[in-house]
């Protein structure tokens, strides 16, 4: 995987294990757990085909809190970027579609603050 490269270069990350990734004509599966420097943690998750993507990026603090969770699980239809949403802490906002990549970006931002 691409993303890989950029996770391997990534100053603010300490690690990362595969715990599940497929691979098909028409798509794929993974799920990552990336544990970054200050002990939080990022479960990333995300499944692609030729009709639908599903994703779920997860960063928690080291005792499990989250922080910030970005996903496109359909609900909160309220929200303009339906079904796109994070959430943070226990508020639940708008977001634009996201990759891992744009999530790792984010969360370098938020750890250099």
């Amino acid at each position: 995987m691409l993303i890989l490269k950029y996770i391997d270069a990534a100053d603010f990350i300490e690690s990362y294990d595969y715990l599940d990734y497929k691979e098909w004509n028409e798509g794929f599966y993974y799920k990552l757990r990336i544990i970054l420097k200050d002990g939080s943690a990022l479960l990333a998750t995300e499944y692609v085909d030729d009709l639908q993507r599903n994703y779920s990026f997860h960063w928690q603090s080291s005792d499990n809190d989250i922080i910030i969770r970005w996903d496109n699980a359909p609900h909160h239809k309220e929200l303009l970027t339906f079904p796109h949403h994070k959430h943070i802490h226990h508020k639940v906002i708008e977001s634009m579609v996201v990759s891992l990549e744009d999530v790792l970006k984010q969360i370098k931002a938020a750890l250099m603050e």
